[in-house]
Formats: C-alpha cells, sequence, structure tokens
C-alpha cells in the first residue's frame, strides 16, 4: 500500500501539471483533471466534440507540461494505415529493405479528427493502443515509452465521418467533451495573450522520470474489497438487460479512480473516487447497451441506483 505522505507529496506534484495546462486552456480545470487522470492511469483519451472549442490545444499543452514528444496526424479519408505506423522502402545502395518510422513513433500522439479516416485505417492504431508496438512487414516494432494517444473526433451527425467500431473504442479509457467555455472564462480568452505564443513558452512541469514515478505510485493505491464489491455490483448492474460492461471496462474504471485518489492526495480508493470517473470511462463503452438512452445517460442512472457499501 502506497504510504499516506507519498501520495500528498504526488498530489501537489500532479496539481503543478493541472496548474500549468490551466493557463491555457480557461475555465475547464475539471476537463483537464479528468484528461491527466486518463494519462496517470495509462489510458488513451478520446475528445468528441464540435471545432474550435480547444481539443488539438489542450493535447499540445499537456504534452508540453509533461515534456513529452509530440506529434499530429491529421485524419483524412484517404489516409492509409502506412501513412501513420510507416513502411518499408528499398534502399538502392544496401540493396535491401529499411524501415521508415511513422508519426506514431511518439511520445503523445494526437489523432485529429479520427472519425473522418475510413475504419481500416482507424484499426491500425489498434495494436499500438493495446500493446505500445506495430508490427510492420512481418517485424515488431516497439513504441516510445510512456506512449499516449489523444484522439479527437466530430460528432457523427456531421457530414464525411465514420463512426469507429466498439472494439476502437473500447481501447479508449475516457470520452471527454471540452464544450464551449464559459461567459468569464471566454472574456479572458478574448482579452488575453494569444494561446499559441503562450503554449510556445511554455516550460515543462514535470520530467518524463517523475511521470514514471506517478504512474507506478498510481498502480499502488489500496482498493478495499468492499470497495471491489461496489465495482462489481455497478458491472453486473449493466449487464441486467445483456450486452453490458466488458471485464476491461471494469479494470479501467478501476485504474481510473486509482489516479483520482491519488491527484486527490489519497492513498486509498473511495467509493467517490469511481463516482467521478465512471460516467467518463463507461459512457463510450454503454452506447450500444443503452435502449432509448445515451451511453452517458445510462451510466449516470447505473451509479444513482447502485448502493454505495
Amino acid at each position: 500500500m502506497l504510504p499516506a505522505a507519498t501520495a500528498l507529496q504526488a498530489s501537489q506534484q500532479i496539481e503543478t501539471i493541472i496548474a500549468s495546462v490551466s493557463q491555457i486552456i480557461l475555465g475547464k480545470e475539471n476537463v483537464v483533471r479528468l484528461a491527466v487522470t486518463c494519462l496517470l492511469a495509462r489510458g488513451h483519451l478520446l475528445f468528441e466534440d464540435q471545432p474550435g472549442v480547444g481539443k488539438t490545444m489542450l493535447s499540445q499543452a499537456l504534452a508540453q507540461a509533461l515534456g513529452l514528444g509530440f506529434r499530429r496526424v491529421q485524419f483524412t479519408s484517404d489516409l492509409l494505415p502506412a501513412d501513420i505506423l510507416g513502411a518499408s522502402v528499398y534502399d538502392r545502395d544496401t540493396a535491401a529493405f529499411h524501415f521508415h518510422r511513422g508519426p506514431v513513433f511518439t511520445q503523445v500522439l494526437l489523432a485529429d479528427e479520427i472519425n473522418r479516416a475510413t475504419p481500416k485505417t482507424q484499426s491500425a492504431l489498434l495494436e499500438a493502443m493495446e500493446e505500445g508496438k506495430i508490427t510492420a512487414d512481418g517485424s515488431t516494432h516497439p513504441l516510445p515509452e510512456p506512449f499516449f494517444v489523444i484522439a479527437t473526433q466530430n460528432p457523427s451527425s456531421q457530414i464525411g465521418t465514420f463512426m469507429l467500431p466498439e472494439s476502437q473504442m473500447d481501447r479508449f479509457l475516457m470520452r471527454l467533451a471540452l464544450g464551449v467555455p464559459d461567459r468569464t472564462a471566454e472574456r479572458a480568452l478574448l482579452e488575453g495573450q494569444e494561446r499559441r505564443e503562450m503554449l510556445r513558452a511554455m516550460q515543462p512541469a514535470m520530467t518524463f522520470l517523475e511521470l514514471q514515478q506517478l504512474q507506478t505510485w498510481t498502480r499502488a493505491v489500496y482498493a478495499s474489497p468492499a470497495l471491489l464489491d461496489y465495482l462489481q455490483d455497478l458491472l453486473a448492474a449493466s449487464r441486467v438487460q445483456g450486452h453490458g460492461l466488458s471485464p476491461r471496462a471494469g479494470l479501467s474504471v478501476l485504474a481510473s479512480a486509482r489516479a483520482w485518489a491519488l491527484l486527490s492526495g489519497r492513498a486509498m480508493v473511495l467509493p467517490e473516487d469511481i463516482q467521478a470517473v465512471a460516467v467518463v470511462v463507461m459512457g463510450h463503452r454503454l452506447e450500444h447497451a443503452a435502449d432509448g438512452m445515451t451511453g452517458v445517460e445510462l451510466a449516470r442512472q447505473l451509479i444513482a441506483e447502485t448502493p454505495v457499501p
């Protein structure tokens, strides 16, 4: 079990990241907290929102605050898997094929407007997101550590979008929406310094080794048998009408709750931690299970109706 003093130290370190990113993304501190929680839990993040609300800016700010390598891929209908993963190119001088790495070989990959690409290209990220490696031309290539995918997608009602398959959606730990800022934050944005200039001047708030240590501490946060009973009750309730949450979803909720507890300075997960992250972790996994409801609405209903031990 993680010592209480260590949990408090970790919380203070995490707060410096949140404060740094919140200077760029105004009025969205809770979304920033959830995004950092996702990274600590070693998950991948999906943003679904209208264009122009700051999804790309938040992704860049997170990478910069953590001092991580960052690459961006603009997904389009003609993008091929090799454009993301890389390809083998014949070298005349050596009379051999050499693998040229694609943009996926980075620490933070922004897959911008992922649902504008075809399902074949979308699925090219599957192995990378799950295994931390890719296979090309029969050879396996490990990806840098840590490897964190932040994907953005436009609402499926927009023209020229392809819905992400269930298997791809399940690889994302969380689905978040930024939304437009409130009036006060928007006014500060209009009157303040240009965000891209601030981003260029932004200094890392943490080293790579410190981030790895935080991720290790996150896994050491204690979850009691009573709390696991509560989580299992949530999972069972989602399956009453058939297709519900998978065991992987349960692991995702638990990992996120551990990270949220650490962010709050605690070495033990409480039911409130599960409730804080459950909607964004469960919502996109319940879209096909919700009868006449959205996945988010069903997740909220499950939380409201499941007794807390």
